[in-house]
């Protein structure tokens, strides 16, 4: 790999000086229930509180700030899923700079609704973010506006190091910081910020199992692009890290892991629940983490929350997967005699499980069925796996013969 910028703590403290006033030093909250599960405390990061809604604004407001006026005349584009997008929208707005930004198709609509809000011009391009950073090459070629690239900036990686240096001070006892991750701009600026002051703290990133570019990456041994991406954590679906990036969490971050999308859903279901907070799911993939292998990191722990820009429709889509994914939805095929009262008492006993009935349907013709039976299809809502199985128990203990 060819020699590309270095970042240190200098410049990560130099950038904090560039934001102050601009960005905001997002609360560390703490989470009883995670810290149960953990076995010791665990803090929330929480830059989904952040102004625009992630931490993006901070690398974003550093890059262009220090824009030369002749670079400030031509104007700002940038590529991004939404949230960079919003991050530059407004550094732009706040230093009077015009912002083109090129988004892929299926991008969120608040964010694309945010970043026009900012007075960015926006242009849909391509279906990754990928296709939307080859197109604002091309337009920076055109038109000699100065790209802002998302995260393999040394600029960028500094202003996003600043989430770094405010954990230090916000839990100086530290021992694991877990970091959503995609194209490893805020992965690479906090391990920057955190080994220079704790060389000791762990620091592990999280992404998507279906948009993981550095696993592969990193036994490689060099960024290596991925030829498919499917998540809804469109945040932190990035194809190729970035070679700045790459080579700062090769030095500096401890582990990469991955998590699903049933456990990304959890983990937004539970932020949303239990800490009140709204996460988009690439901003709650350190939280799925810790869920899928709360045993896997040493406390105390921070949990850095990304972002919190996410479709209020998609946030219901989400939710519901999240139920499902933790067994509080419970689908079954029953069988019944076909009498008056037969499909009353089956909802008695389903309602003295203390399960709550959300559909019914009604199958009466099946090779599987005898004339005098019916076939009801149940979808409910349960308080999780293990009251699943008792709702299902006493189903059968009553005689019911049921299909799950």
């Amino acid at each position: 790999m060819s020699e590309v910028p270095t970042v240190g703590l200098a410049d990560i403290e130099a950038a904090r000086e560039v934001l102050a006033g601009v960005a905001v030093r997002t609360p560390m909250e703490e989470s009883r229930w995670l810290s149960e599960l953990v076995g010791g405390e665990v803090r929330l990061k929480a830059e989904n509180l952040q102004r625009t809604g992630s931490f993006k604004a901070r690398g974003a407001y550093v890059r262009i700030s220090r824009l030369s006026e002749e670079e400030r005349a031509r104007g700002v584009v940038a590529a991004s899923a939404g949230n960079h997008a919003q991050g530059v929208a407004l550094a732009a707005q706040l230093l009077g700079i015009s912002a083109t930004v090129f988004m892929p198709e299926g991008a969120p609509i608040p964010k694309e609704r945010a970043t026009r809000g900012y007075g960015a011009d926006v242009v849909f391009s391509g279906q990754y973010l990928e296709d939307a950073l080859v197109a604002a090459h091309e337009f920076a070629e055109r038109t000699g506006a100065v790209l802002i690239h998302p995260f393999d900036h040394p600029d960028v990686v500094a202003g996003q190091g600043t989430v770094g240096l405010e954990i230090i001070e916000q839990l100086p006892e530290v021992a694991t910081v877990v970091v959503p991750t995609g194209g490893g701009g805020l992965l690479a600026g906090v391990a920057l910020a955190v080994k220079a002051l704790r060389p000791d703290v762990r620091v592990v990133g999280v992404q998507a199992k279906d948009a993981a570019a550095y696993p592969g990456s990193l036994e490689a041994g060099r960024p290596t692009p991925l030829t498919v991406m499917r998540t809804m954590a469109d945040g932190i679906a990035v194809g190729r890290p970035g070679d700045l990036t790459f080579a700062a969490v090769v030095e500096h971050v401890d582990d990469v892991v991955t998590v699903s999308e049933d456990s990304l859903a959890r983990a937004v279901l539970s932020l949303a629940e239990r800490a009140k907070l709204v996460c988009e799911p690439a901003g709650a993939a350190a939280v799925a983490a810790l869920l899928d292998h709360p045993d896997a990191f040493e406390a105390p722990v921070v949990a850095v929350l990304s972002g919190g820009n996410i479709d209020p429709l998609l946030l219901g889509k989400v939710i519901r997967h999240g139920m499902a994914a933790a067994g509080r939805y419970l689908n079954l095929d029953v069988t019944i005699p076909d009498a008056p009262g037969g499909l009353a008492r089956l909802l008695t006993e389903v309602s003295a499980a203390g399960a709550n009935v959300l559909e019914v349907a009604h199958e009466r013709i099946s090779p599987a069925l005898s004339m005098d039976e019916v076939e009801v299809h149940l979808q409910l809502e349960t308080r999780g796996s293990a009251h699943s199985d008792t709702v299902l128990a006493r189903l059968r203990e009553h005689g019911y013969r049921v299909l799950e």
